[in-house]
């Protein structure tokens, strides 16, 4: 049986409920358990700041369950650090449609009121919105212009997005959702984790070596901005 990227993912979740850490919050990360290195490290669209991405998809369960808590964790992030999500296609028709979905909904500034509502229509209510008769339906039934949306769901910004995160999700080497990157440097693995919430205890750590790192350099380069 052929391991796709959906049954690794299941099989990764799995390993989770099996892991015997005792507490991520007090174990030293290892690399090629916790987190594994960029290589080559990434260019970030946030100078001065730590960037974390989420790359993820609406047609994944387990991203659903993630996104609660991302919110939550967004929320008290310090001021230098700062999440960007990154909707992944690998190379499937329905997720590049919701990929652009998610775009679209940005452009239009109506994303944070849709973003779980779209999870929950998926995988609670079985709506298939990765069918445009579907999506825009639902959509009208949320109060959405269908007219403004599908000029931003056509649109070649909305194309070029969903181009570069195609192209993100290669540079890093992405083969599963969801998967946490920090400072375009560190992936988050999570093969000791027990939960979901447990991949942000180690994105809190990395977040932190990334800060420490950046501060040696500065020091390193006074000169430098």
């Amino acid at each position: 049986m052929p391991l796709t990227r959906r049954r690794f993912h299941h099989c990764m979740l799995g390993a989770f409920a099996l892991a015997s850490l005792p507490s991520l919050t007090r174990a030293v990360l290892e690399e090629g358990q916790d987190w594994r290195a960029v290589i080559p490290a990434q260019p970030t669209d946030t100078p001065g700041r730590i960037e974390v991405l989420e790359f993820f998809s609406y047609s994944c369960p387990h991203c659903a369950s993630l996104n609660p808590l991302l919110k939550q964790w967004e929320a008290n992030l310090p001021e230098d650090v700062v999440l960007q999500r990154v909707p992944v296609t690998f190379g499937r028709q329905a997720w590049a449609t919701l990929a652009r979905l998610f775009y679209a909904l940005q452009s239009l500034g109506a994303l944070e009121q849709l973003d779980q509502e779209i999870f929950a229509a998926i995988h609670e209510q079985r709506l298939k919105l990765y069918q445009e008769s579907t999506l825009m339906e639902w959509l009208k039934s949320k109060g959405i212009d269908r007219m403004a949306f599908q000029e931003a769901f056509e649109s070649f910004d909305v194309h070029t997005k969903v181009k570069r995160s195609e192209y993100m999700t290669e540079r890093y080497q992405i083969d599963a959702v969801p998967t946490i990157a920090v400072a375009g440097r560190y992936v988050v693995l999570g093969r000791r984790a027990r939960t979901l919430a447990d991949l942000l205890i180690i994105a809190d750590q990395l977040i932190e070596r990334a800060r420490t790192e950046n501060r040696a350099q500065q020091t390193a380069s006074p000169g430098a901005p």
